[in-house]
């Protein structure tokens, strides 16, 4: 099939490497605010495994065509499926680029809405294309960090469709992901919208809940860790997504809360539930900091922390409402000096808060992070941070202090390394 593919996006650039990668025609138009230059080099973008190879392949094989804003555009092509990509903030051009390209297409073609909008947004798309194809939504699953396997090996692809013909136009243009079982699920469009945002509504509202619960075994002076085996135990709630943590982030998750609540809004409802959702998530992300002001009785100007991890989860090279930007707020308002390491993010952590003077990074040997340091806090779990050197740790900590935001490891086994640990729920002393 020809096709175009609108959008800057991870959404965008997986499908434009996947789709060209098994045999589709396909043209690729970055947004303007967001160039294939500017793109290539986003370090969110490299990060991720096998996209940019298959990018690069299916270039050179010539069934990829990338364009840039001053290069010649794609309007007098045609196309058997547009498929938009955007983000929320570029909603309102939604509509204007199906303009620019709808001469292109005919009563067969179909646009793709990929992009999270709000309820209803699929139809307002189709009244554009005044009869030119039919506008389906194929909702964004798609993993940061896994966002090849998850499109080309993909669990389900959850399609709003109101027309067979669209349907099958779609299930033709997916079909070497779909062999080994059926994976499409169909819905009317408005509720394949809606059923996006309450996906992660849901699985946002089971990580603060459990948030809650750790919160409570710190008071009570019980190992969470046993209430989470208990209550994953029960097949009536299970163990996916109820690991305690240092607060979640990321620019899909949170901003498809926002967007749910916007939803709620707009239609005359308020959502106590969603508001707590939120308010225990940001109340999350300072915990390591008030463990550390507890450790320390309050006196922490002049104090040097290590900090393993910047990025919102593994993976990525993003920070999107990560909870490492509140915690340094709160460090620095102390006069804490940070010392911190990250694989991947340290560039798009520089980009965002410039040069700090209490800010030091690194991206090479996570111990040049902690040496000098009083305590070390873990942010994101990295693979590398798994199994760290518990003896080196313990004389380059000057205060023995591991605070670990996502509960890796083992408390008992941390403490007798001689080093005081204070997780989510969980702690030990030497």
């Amino acid at each position: 099939m020809r096709v175009l593919i609108i959008g800057s996006e991870l959404a965008a650039a997986t499908a434009a490497a996947a789709l060209a990668w098994v045999g589709h025609q396909v043209v690729w138009r970055p947004h303007d605010t967001l160039g294939w230059r500017r793109l290539a080099a986003s370090a969110w973008l490299t990060s991720e495994p096998h996209l940019l190879d298959h990018l690069a392949q299916s270039r050179d094989q010539g069934r990829l065509t990338i364009l840039e804003a001053d290069e010649p555009s794609a309007e007098a092509r045609a196309f058997d499926v547009v498929w938009l990509a955007l983000s929320p903030e570029q909603r309102a051009d939604a509509g204007e680029l199906i303009d620019r390209y709808r001469d292109g297409l005919s009563d067969d073609s179909v646009l793709v809405n990929n992009s999270t909008f709000p309820v209803g947004e699929t139809e307002v798309l189709e009244q554009r294309l005044e009869r030119a194809g039919r506008a389906v939504t194929l909702v964004d699953l798609l993993e940061e960090g896994r966002a090849w396997e998850t499109f080309t090996r993909p669990s389900r692809w959850l399609l709003g469709c109101d027309d067979d013909t669209a349907e099958q136009r779609v299930r033709e243009l997916l079909r070497a992901f779909n062999r080994r079982r059926d994976v499409f699920q169909r819905m009317p469009r408005r509720a394949a919208e809606l059923s996006k945002l309450a996906i992660n509504g849901m699985l946002a509202t089971r990580i603060s809940y459990m948030n809650e619960i750790a919160g409570l075994a710190d008071t009570l002076e019980v190992d969470v860790e046993h209430v989470r085996q208990g209550m994953g135990a029960d097949s009536r709630i299970g163990y996916e997504y109820l690991y305690p943590g240092c607060g979640f982030g990321g620019p899909s998750f949170s901003r498809d809360l926002m967007r749910l609540a916007d939803v709620q809004s707009a239609s005359g409802r308020h959502s106590a539930l969603l508001d707590q959702v939120l308010d225990i998530n940001e109340h999350k992300k300072e915990t390591l900091f008030r463990k550390l002001w507890a450790h320390y009785h309050g006196c922490l100007e002049g104090r040097t922390v290590a900090i393993w991890g910047a990025a919102f989860k593994p993976g990525t090279a993003r920070i999107d409402h990560a909870p490492v930007l509140t915690l340094l707020r709160a460090l620095w308002a102390q006069g804490v000096r940070v010392r911190l390491h990250d694989q991947a993010a340290v560039s798009a952590l520089q980009e965002r808060l410039g040069d700090h003077p209490l800010l030091d990074c690194f991206d090479g040997d996570p111990y040049e992070a902690t040496e000098g340091a009083d305590a070390l806090m873990l942010v994101t779990e990295w693979k590398a941070y798994w199994n760290p050197d518990w003896q080196r740790l313990a004389g380059q900590l000057g205060g023995r202090l591991l605070l670990n935001g996502r509960n890796i490891y083992d408390p008992g086994y941390v403490a007798s390394r001689g080093l005081y640990y204070r997780g989510i729920g969980r702690r030990c002393d030497p």
